[in-house]
């Protein structure tokens, strides 16, 4: 698993990884065909999940991590500590620039998981994946 030190135990990896894959099933994506699903975990230990939802105006098209990052902002969550990312194949699944950048706004230190199954898992830091991020200052 990646080469940082981790925040939390493998357990906990391999938990939000299946979590995701289990709501992969609920991926809404009648055009790209790319499944992918998203499990979130809150500072309080609270788990929300997401799934890319695509639009017949592709702009409107909203990913996993954002779906599962909205769900715990509108239920009052502000702390992130990890977030697992998997579009259930032989490739890894990462965040693409846009949900890069709105998990950095919430949580730059967040652990990001992703691999290929449960065996072979990657955890980087979002700090890793989005390098000299923006976020105002509050």
């Amino acid at each position: 698993m990646g080469n940082l030190q981790k925040a939390l135990s493998q357990d906990v990896y391999k938990k939000l990884y299946v979590k995701a894959l289990e709501a992969r099933k609920n991926a809404y994506a009648p055009f790209s065909g790319f499944k992918v699903g998203a499990a979130l975990l809150t500072d309080d230990g609270s788990i929300y999940t997401g799934v890319n939802i695509e639009n017949s105006s592709y702009g409107a098209t909203i990913c996993a991590e954002r779906t599962a990052f909205v769900k715990a902002i509108s239920e009052g969550h502000r702390g992130f500590k990890a977030l697992a990312v998997t579009a259930g194949s032989d490739q890894e699944a990462l965040p693409c620039g846009i949900c890069r950048q709105f998990m950095y706004e919430f949580s730059p230190k967040m652990e990001v998981v992703t691999g290929t199954d449960t065996e072979h898992l990657n955890v980087r830091t979002l700090e890793e994946l989005l390098p000299l991020g923006f976020r105002l200052e509050k």
